[in-house]
């Protein structure tokens, strides 16, 4: 027996214009799979990047765009031969895919799903998963963050780096929080409670006295930790900070994001001429280094996932802070939002009304 459910989908990427809502069919669940009814949708810069074709792990041909969900299991799978089920009709929780995510129901293996803490609205739910995982496997897989260390995040006001430092503040780091507005440093002493000593807007000339400003503020030398989804101009400033056995930590290129429906490929090819590039030896000498990851080629070794929230659930991170909601029909207009690099904490999509 077959579901029908309402998609955005994209039949292929290029630009923003071909994405459109389509009905389609689904399955019933198989071996090992939910059905969730979606409630709420985190929107990622994946999404866009994807669209745009400007991400390495964008599908082949037509697809649903979409990282992440929250909402309701409406019915299960059998179960895996030798296992159970660990979740059962009705219950709240959160979803990682690798794309699907921007459906009004989707089929999911149930290792992709986490409990909704109590308290959470479906809302936050959405908000989480791919954003706290990034900060968590950034920082302390690959980083080995702890306390003490005196961590940069870039775009601390973003969905990531608010989870970045809920994550530090748990640990005991030193963060020094970068923005790319003024308005974003208002926020961040508000809702963070940092010291402005520790919140340093990005400006292109200033941006290396401002990073020294900030760590002598600390009583530091340099950065024991940089966590980074920008590149660009503020690479080589933060790079060159890093204390010996520091390590530079990569995930993103947000200055190569368009601001338009589809990519500026003279634009593109300009940055690209002008990335930055590192010298190993130069790294010996210095005894730093630079780890670069995509957390969704995490999503490919399912087994992984499960221990993964477990470690974040440890943490006991507090909700996550939401910024802009849309109605699920909006998400074009949502995503044009989220490109335009103005919004503060996590964007999300909405299904039947308020969360």
């Amino acid at each position: 027996m077959q579901s029908t459910r309402i998609v955005w989908r994209i039949d292929g990427a290029g630009s923003l214009d071909r994405l459109a809502v389509r009905e389609e069919p689904l399955a019933e669940p198989g071996p090992g799979e939910a059905r969730v009814g979606v409630r709420a949708i985190g929107l990622n810069f994946a999404d866009l990047l994807a669209c745009l074709g400007l991400y390495a792990a964008t599908p082949r041909g037509s697809f649903v765009p979409g990282l992440e969900a929250a909402g309701v299991i409406e019915a299960v799978g059998p179960a895996v031969s030798g296992t159970t089920l660990p979740f059962a009709v009705g219950d709240r929780v959160m979803v990682l895919t690798r794309f699907g995510g921007y459906a009004t129901r989707m089929n999911c293996d149930t290792r992709y799903l986490a409990p909704v803490p109590a308290g959470w609205s479906f809302d936050q739910a959405a908000a989480f998963p791919v954003q706290a995982l990034t900060a968590w496997y950034g920082l302390v897989h690959l980083g080995g963050a702890r306390a003490g260390s005196v961590v940069m995040v870039q775009s601390a006001a973003g969905g990531v780096g608010l989870n970045a430092l809920a994550l530090l503040a748990r640990l005991g780091a030193r963060p020094i929080a970068v923005v790319g507005s003024r308005a974003k440093i208002e926020f961040l002493a508000t809702h963070t409670g940092l010291p402005r000593t520790q919140l340093v807007l990005r400006e292109r000339r200033s941006f290396g006295a401002a990073l020294d400003a900030a760590l002598h503020a600390l009583g530091a030398s340099g950065f024991d930790l940089v966590f980074d989804a920008v590149l660009g101009d503020s690479f080589q400033p933060a790079f060159v900070r890093l204390a010996p056995e520091g390590r530079y930590l990569l995930f993103g290129a947000a200055d190569f994001m368009s601001s338009g429906s589809r990519p500026s490929w003279p634009r593109l090819a300009w940055r690209w001429l002008r990335r930055p590039r590192l010298d190993p030896l130069a790294m010996i000498n210095s005894n730093s280094g630079l780890l670069a990851f995509n957390l969704i080629w995490l999503l490919d070794s399912i087994e992984r996932v499960p221990p993964a929230y477990a470690a974040l659930a440890a943490l006991g991170l507090p909700a996550p802070h939401v910024g802009a909601r849309h109605p699920f029909s909006a998400a074009r207009v949502a995503l044009n939002e989220l490109q335009s690099g103005h919004t503060v904490g996590k964007s999300v999509l909405y299904i039947d009304g308020p969360a």
